[in-house]
């Protein structure tokens, strides 16, 4: 990172300024990340740091001074404005090292006069432990996450974190499902120990989790230091309070908190204790498939137009953090589930209550981040505001939710809500009510912030210093009488104090004899001259010392508040998440009453049934454009054991619109939520997969055929029978028969091996046959109508089969050239009415697209006849009376057609 090694800093020191070898050595005691060095109202970066900052931030890049014979390259951001290019720079992967004045410069300057102020890095600024709101999303989490292996059994453990809102858990993994952990976290930053990205599996799925990678010395994440590190933090004596955890996850555990007092420099965040996941309690769900159903964000990057962005109906942030969380990670266990969507029928039913609780949480403030920023030291008094506003708010919310009659009938989930928020700190609550005024600033040592009335020394400073600045208003006045010169002014600046400034023309008249002695020459300007008086030197000093003593009195009053606080830190994060439970539960009630969704049966049984579907994103869309209304389908994958559907129709005729959309509702029941249908009946699913959609990867040497079969692959080697799959065109990419013939095989194993249920979308209508073979499979459709030779896309999901792709007319609708559209009609017509061998031969040489077709059957093999195959595919009891006819005339023509 810079283009100086720590051994050539060193060398450099003795010859260096004292400024310059204190910031050598600061430097090489951080070489890994950028050096945020202070400097007065700047943070300066010099040497590579300032190549690296300057590119990156684009600001000038200067020079300062010489180094061993060479100019310093230097460049600096305002201290006011640093938040946003630390933004910058964490976003493109830096770590970056603050640099803080420990000191006064006042107080150097006792020391010596070449004295350097002193400075030390104070924090490590990384992607996975931010804390500042400009620089994090209100609305999701920031997580850290640790993964930790013991090498002696390769048991193998992920711990996360947010230091911004106080989560710490860990979980046990695999090689395997690492990659779904991690996509279900989205980490900001992961840490590990710099042995495990050399093995491939687990490599390949850390550095694919578009986190920033801090390999660590193995170390860090000993479990025996790990526990030591654990019980200290938590002052307690045995682990076991909080959950029976295993080696690997006392490992990754202790190098996640050891890595977050590293980078905190010794302050320690606010942690909840740490919670135990057990593996399999959420549904396990790829990166890719996340991707394909568009979760909680779009293919853009965008969150607007995800399935999170439709159904979030939170006002508070730390509500939507946990909406979001919990979409990331829907549960597994029914009664869990269940709780949840208790919870949400209790307010869907009480429509006052709920509107009632709304209206109070739009007064609740982001009361995780501001509790975090004080344990770390970056609070303000703004933060200590925003604890005060949201206790007060908190008091409300638990006053009006007890209100409700009937407390015995209130769900578990409400119950436990109403305990927390009843159990607000009171005293903590009153003192920062009785000393924090209305108007707070951004910093402490701004003062201002402290209630008139509350401090008796403070105010009685105040009205000095406050008194003394009509003193010096009456004071110029009085000056400017005795002199006559009306332009007179009394100002003020650091380093002359108060001085009377008077322009040249008329600075002789402060030089006359008789004025001399009063007033005494301190700097001569351009155009104007600075004087100073005996009586303004000792009115400056009282001014200095009111104003001083004030803001100290402040400062003394903020340590106590913030002190105060921390101690109560565990109350307020319980209350804080009380009130993100209640945010969410009123928040999908609130969304299940606008949008017509119902509560699900959510058991443990292998049961799949809904009613009158739709897809949530699509028929927000649709809403929101006025582009009519979404048309509902059923999905039945348990009633006679038909737990996988083959579904066939055109392209445009909604396949993967219903593919998703009963995906969603999958995930949507098993956060807790309604579900848009009708009605639903959902056996718990432990994982769900998607291959939906094509796409190449060519950063990876991977074309779009081979992201397809490695996502298939995926699939029939890790769904089990409580799965969910949804496929749609498997084996397009590539020829025609080679992708049929996969096509094929995926679903016999779907069928046989996974033995889970399946919706399979396909354009290969040979595959409907393989209902009459494969009792756990059923064939359906998506209606469509031809009207004077254009397609009309029905969007009705049908039992039977697609008697075609009506490719070219879809392909019309894109706007192909009517040549183009005639042509293709032409030959379709030709390759339809003809299966002799020599025809197809001829058309083959007239057409080198289907240089792969079929070859033709071997001499004196038996040709079924057309008729045959055709009532094969026939199911006369799905027939409309128009189907029937149309067959009849069907028929017939292929009976003309095989005449001899």
């Amino acid at each position: 990172m810079n283009d100086m090694r720590p051994a050539e800093m060193r060398e450099g020191v003795a010859e260096a300024s004292p400024m310059m070898r204190q910031y050598l050595e600061i430097k090489a005691a951080n070489p890994d990340s950028l050096l945020f060095y202070r400097m007065g109202d700047f943070y300066e970066l010099f040497f590579g740091d300032s190549e690296i900052a300057s590119r990156a931030l684009g600001i000038a890049l200067t020079r300062r001074g010489k180094h061993q014979g060479e100019d310093i390259p230097m460049c600096g951001v305002p201290v006011h404005a640093a938040d946003d290019y630390l933004q910058k720079l964490i976003r493109l992967g830096h770590r970056v090292a603050v640099c803080e004045q420990l000191e006064d410069p006042a107080e150097a300057r006792k020391r010596g006069y070449k004295s350097v102020v002193r400075r030390d890095v104070v924090r490590l600024v990384t992607p996975g432990t931010l804390t500042e709101d400009t620089l994090l999303d209100s609305r999701r989490n920031n997580y850290l996450c640790a993964l930790a292996q013991v090498r002696s059994d390769g048991e193998l453990a992920l711990a996360w974190a947010d230091i911004s809102s106080g989560e710490f858990a860990v979980t046990s993994t695999d090689s395997r499902r690492l990659a779904a952990d991690l996509a279900r976290l989205e980490p900001g930053e992961v840490i590990c120990p710099d042995h495990l990205l050399s093995q491939a599996e687990i490599g390949t799925a850390l550095k694919e989790s578009g986190a920033a990678l801090s390999p660590l010395p193995g170390s860090r994440f000993d479990s025996q230091a790990g526990e030591r590190r654990l019980k200290d933090y938590f002052a307690i004596g045995a682990l076991d309070a909080h959950g029976n955890f295993a080696r690997a996850e006392i490992a990754a555990l202790g190098g996640l908190l050891d890595y977050i007092l590293l980078t905190q420099v010794g302050r320690a965040p606010s942690l909840r204790p740490p919670r135990r996941e057990e593996a399999g309690a959420a549904m396990l769900i790829d990166a890719a498939t996340r991707a394909n159903l568009e979760l909680t964000r779009t293919p853009g990057g965008g969150r607007k137009g995800s399935l999170l962005a439709v159904i979030d109906q939170t006002i508070t942030a730390p509500g939507a953090r946990l909406l979001a969380e919990r979409l990331s990670n829907p549960l597994t266990d029914p009664a869990a589930i269940n709780s949840r969507l208790d919870d949400v029928g209790y307010l869907a039913e009480l429509r006052p209550l709920r509107e009632g609780l709304r209206a109070q949480l739009r007064q609740v403030p982001d009361m995780e981040r501001a509790l975090s920023r004080l344990t770390v030291g970056r609070g303000s008094p703004r933060d200590l505001g925003l604890l005060r506003a949201g206790l007060a708010a908190a008091a409300m919310l638990g006053a009006r939710l007890a209100e409700e009659e009937g407390l015995a009938l209130r769900p578990a989930g409400l119950a436990t809500a109403l305990e927390r928020l009843h159990a607000v700190p009171r005293q903590l609550e009153q003192e920062l009510a009785d000393t924090l005024g209305e108007e707070l600033p951004m910093l402490a040592r701004d003062g201002g912030f402290v209630r008139p009335g509350f401090l008796r020394e403070l105010d009685e400073n105040r009205a000095l210093r406050d008194e003394t600045k009509q003193v010096i208003a009456s004071l110029q006045t009085r000056y400017a009488d005795e002199t006559g010169i009306k332009s007179l002014k009394l100002r003020y600046n650091n380093i002359l104090g108060y001085y009377v400034e008077v322009t040249a023309q008329n600075a002789p008249a402060l030089q006359t004899p008789e004025q001399a002695g009063l007033f005494i020459h301190r700097q001569t300007m351009a155009g104007a001259m600075r004087f100073t008086t005996t009586e303004l030197a000792g009115l400056e000093q009282r001014i200095a010392a009111a104003a001083d003593r004030a803001v100290q009195i402040e400062i003394e009053i903020f340590d106590r508040l913030v002190k105060s606080a921390c101690a109560e830190a565990p109350a307020l994060s319980s209350i804080a998440q009380a009130i993100a439970t209640l945010d969410v539960a009123t928040g999908l009630a609130e969304l299940a009453e606008k949008n017509r969704y119902v509560r699900p049966v959510v058991d443990g049984t292998k049961t799949f049934v809904i009613r009158e579907g739709r897809h949530p994103i699509v028929e927000a869309a649709l809403r929101a454009n006025g582009d009519g209304s979404f048309v509902a389908n059923p999905c039945d994958l348990s009633t006679a054991g038909r737990r996988v559907w083959l579904l066939t129709g055109p392209n445009m005729a909604g396949k993967s619109t219903y593919l998703r959309q009963n995906a969603l509702i999958v995930i949507l029941a098993q956060t807790g939520s309604y579900v848009p249908a009708s009605a639903a009946h959902i056996g718990v699913v432990d994982r769900l997969f998607s291959r939906v959609g094509a796409a190449d990867d060519l950063a990876r040497g991977r074309s779009t055929f081979m992201v397809e079969m490695v996502e298939t692959a995926a699939i029939l080697n890790q769904a089990t029978e409580r799965s969910f799959v949804i496929l749609d065109e498997i084996g397009r990419g590539t020829a025609t028969f080679d992708g049929l013939s996969i096509a094929w095989a995926a679903v016999e194993s779907l069928h046989d091996v996974n033995q889970c249920r399946a919706l399979f979308a396909t354009h290969y209508h040979e595959l409907t046959a393989l209902a009459a073979r494969l009792k756990g499979l059923a064939n359906a459709t998506v209606k469509v109508r031809e009207w004077q030779g254009d397609v009309v896309f029905l969007h009705e999901v049908v039992p039977g089969v697609a008697d075609r792709s009506y490719g070219i007319q879809v392909a019309k609708l894109a706007g192909l050239p009517p040549a183009v559209v005639a042509r293709a009609s032409e030959v379709l017509a030709r390759l339809e009415q003809s299966d002799a061998a020599q025809t197809r031969k001829t058309m083959i040489d007239d057409l080198p697209l289907f240089s792969a077709t079929r070859p033709p059957p071997p001499a004196g093999a038996v040709r079924p006849h057309p008729l045959s195959e055709k009532l094969k595919s026939v199911l006369p009891d799905e027939l409309s009376p128009r189907e029937a006819l149309e067959l009849i005339y069907e028929l017939k023509t292929l009976a003309k057609s095989e005449a001899p």
